[in-house]
């Protein structure tokens, strides 16, 4: 939307314009904008370089992106000697027999920079590339379902695992570390790798509260991510933990694979504070929170109504999971108030942006219907993670909202900001189009006061 389109929607009438949008919801939306849900080329959306839709055994975006990456760290020594943020990596290819082990930078000072996403909203994609890129990552093969025959190379990936502060590490590997930087969008990026020939670590002080979950071997694991969440432990502390068996009554314990750690975190502490939001009474107004970062426009509308939840996203051409595209691809999906027992099609960022969604409901003490728009744009260059969502929907719910008293009026608001025309978002929307189609429109407007 050019900026005199947008200067036109702002100064229009916002019911008048909202019955001009419906009028013109139609499938030619679809051609006029170039849009599309289900072009081959949009697979890589909801592949997102983990699940190989394509038929490839490698992301092909993936190898294309690592081939400008020419800040990885060159190793000629098989001996890495650092200071662990702490950071571990469990595999999931050739699930159960899993590759784990630390993530080593060669540098002796503190590191928990390098692995607290929750401290780096703000930074560069050249910055978190920059220094995760650094992580050396040492490999052990392990079974799952066998940790007792793992040996000592997991006792120390669990002790790194639950640790509160960078530690100092010793990891001799096989051979050379090699590879390229490992880029995804559900876990934070890391550099090559190399088999563990053996490691060490440092005096290590265990985070208490991570500590006192671990040896309670009573306690469920999804009661224990719960109650550290509710002692203020990081979201991505209790991943970390999560994934190296940490927690569960302990004939149960497992390694979880990192990548399915974070997303059952992000799910089972949203699902805790789905279940709260929904006792609390509705909010009386329309609201939108913003938050822009890394070319990504987040716009989170809430709705006066029971609990719903939908995200939608749309990538630009020339975005990390659309770098070749010709039209923009758009996915969503979406939950009514008995919530959802499929895994949502666009991945962990459902999850994450619900969370960060109800972390501020629950503050207010408020229950609302809540969808969560996002446009990836070109200078999204390549994924560094699902932490970017939830910390950029948290972002934006730390703000002040815009208010509005109908919902005309909040969408000509959002209409303003995005580039992909309103009625494209609409036809998407499950949750919008019930809300506009199953009452009568001038539901949505404020009635006209007696004079």
């Amino acid at each position: 939307m050019s900026s005199s389109q947008k200067a036109a929607v702002s100064t229009q009438n916002p019911e008048n314009w909202l019955i001009d949008v419906i009028k013109h919801l139609n499938h030619s939306v679809l051609e006029q904008n170039q849009v599309v849900t289900r072009a081959n080329s949009s697979l890589c959306v909801l592949c997102k370089g983990s699940r190989f839709l394509c038929g490839k055994t490698r992301c092909p975006i993936m190898v294309k992106v690592n081939t400008f990456l020419k800040s990885v760290p060159l190793m000629d020594s098989q001996d890495i000697a650092g200071s662990s943020p702490p950071s571990v990596f469990i595999g999931r290819i050739g699930y159960p027999q899993v590759y784990i082990g630390p993530l080593v930078p060669p540098i002796q000072e503190d590191t928990g920079i390098y692995d607290l996403p929750e401290q780096w909203f703000g930074k560069s994609i050249d910055e978190i590339v920059g220094f995760r890129s650094m992580l050396i990552r040492g490999k052990h093969m392990v079974n799952v379902n066998k940790l007792h025959q793992a040996g000592k190379i997991l006792d120390k990936t669990r002790e790194l695992a639950l640790v509160d502060n960078s530690v100092d590490t010793e990891l001799n590997l096989t051979k050379k570390p090699q590879g390229s930087i490992t880029l995804s969008d559900d876990v934070q990026p890391f550099g090559p790798s190399a088999p563990i020939r053996d490691l060490r670590v440092g005096n290590a002080r265990y985070n208490d509260k991570i500590e006192k979950a671990y040896y309670d071997t009573d306690l469920g694991s999804i009661n224990a991510v719960v109650d550290l969440y509710n002692k203020g432990v990081m979201v991505s502390k209790i991943q970390k933990a999560f994934s190296v068996g940490a927690f569960g009554v302990e004939k149960r314990r497992r390694l979880v694979p990192t990548r399915w750690s974070i997303t059952a975190v992000d799910d089972i502490i949203s699902k805790s504070l789905v279940a709260k939001v929904k006792t609390f009474p509705e909010i009386n107004e329309y609201q939108v929170y913003e938050s822009i970062y890394l070319d990504n426009i987040f716009e989170i509308l809430l709705i006066p109504a029971q609990w719903s939840y939908e995200s939608i996203e749309a990538w630009y051409p020339g975005t990390a999971w659309n770098p070749n595209g010709t039209s923009t691809a758009i996915y969503s999906d979406w939950e009514d108030n008995n919530g959802r027992t499929t895994y949502a099609a666009i991945g962990g960022c459902y999850y994450s942006a619900r969370l960060a969604v109800c972390e501020r409901l629950q503050k207010e003490r408020r229950q609302a219907t809540a969808i969560v728009l996002r446009e990836a744009r070109p200078g999204y260059i390549m994924p560094i993670g699902v932490w970017q969502v939830r910390e950029n929907v948290r972002n934006a719910m730390h703000q002040q909202p815009y208010k509005f008293k109908t919902l005309a009026q909040s969408l000509q608001f959002i209409a303003t900001r995005f580039e992909i025309p309103l009625q494209r978002w609409i036809l998407q929307s499950e949750l919008l189009k019930r809300t506009l189609f199953q009452r009568r429109i001038s539901d949505f407007f404020t009635p006209k006061q007696d004079t």
